[in-house]
């Protein structure tokens, strides 16, 4: 299938945001006008993310600033995902979370007990921590050495998050930190895992054949939609380079030089 045709077929494109909508503070060009397009010509869009430093509320309120209108409804996120995960295999369980407050209070309102006690832990969750200390570290890696069989879980793999001056350490990077520490590598929830894309069609009711994953990471949001059977776009706004994209061995089923080709597309 052509480009366009591909791109004209779908209609619930599934945007992971840093790196493909905006950078950092800064909103590409076409943003706005991509979006107003697609709810224009009758498709769905749902605003996707493996980080987990951010709420969904906060996640509001910084697309707001930057001047896109959303609602809770608009979210996929790991936080979510996690969550879910957690109320599925570990209910009631008290935890230790090495991340941010959002990440805390949104796991409080999914119903769990969040303690910086180790004595009273039963799980761990890791997030991309912007808040990270060395005592979170210690208290992680005490848990994992001495709790062997405590179960360990991280909101998502990704190693670096884009800035506008270039990248910072992510989830997956301080969980290899953690992995060289004391060995024990957690259950991933964010993408690459097919979750959150099953959870998007399940909650709009569309297909496999019309969804599509749309984001500047082939190890994690590409390979997402690829793991879920739903196309999976890369964008080379973001973290992407053409040696990477050569050198990957999971290939997109489309390469655009930004989400704007979208829009174009969808008006032809």
């Amino acid at each position: 299938m052509k480009k366009t045709e591909l791109l004209k077929s779908i209609r619930l494109y599934l945007f992971d945001m840093d790196g493909t909508l905006y950078l950092g503070d800064r909103l590409f060009d076409f943003t706005r006008e991509l979006l107003d397009t697609l709810k224009a010509t009758g498709r769905r869009y749902l605003f996707m993310t493996n980080n987990s430093s951010k709420s969904v509320e906060d996640y509001i309120k910084k697309l707001e600033k930057l001047g896109i209108p959303a609602d809770k409804e608009d979210f996929i996120t790991s936080s979510q995902a996690t969550a879910w995960y957690l109320q599925k295999h570990h209910p009631g369980k008290t935890l230790y979370v090495c991340g941010t407050r959002s990440l805390q209070q949104e796991l409080q309102q999914a119903g769990f007990t969040v303690t910086e006690d180790v004595d009273k832990t039963q799980c761990i969750v890791m997030g991309f921590d912007t808040e990270l200390t060395f005592r979170k570290l210690h208290d992680v890696c005490y848990l994992l050495s001495t709790r062997r069989d405590i179960p360990y879980i991280a909101t998502n793999p990704d190693y670096v998050c884009p800035t506008e001056f270039g990248s910072v350490p992510d989830c997956g990077s301080v969980c290899d930190m953690v992995f060289n520490a004391t060995g024990k590598r957690p259950v991933v929830i964010g993408k690459p895992s097919p979750l959150m894309p099953e959870l998007a069609m399940e909650r709009t009711g569309f297909s496999k054949g019309e969804t599509a994953v749309v984001g500047d990471r082939i190890y994690t949001d590409v390979k997402s939609g690829l793991n879920a059977g739903i196309a999976g776009i890369l964008v080379m706004s973001g973290e992407t380079t053409r040696e990477i994209l050569e050198a990957s061995s999971d290939k997109p089923d489309l390469v655009l030089e930004d989400a704007s080709e979208i829009m174009m597309a969808v008006r032809e």
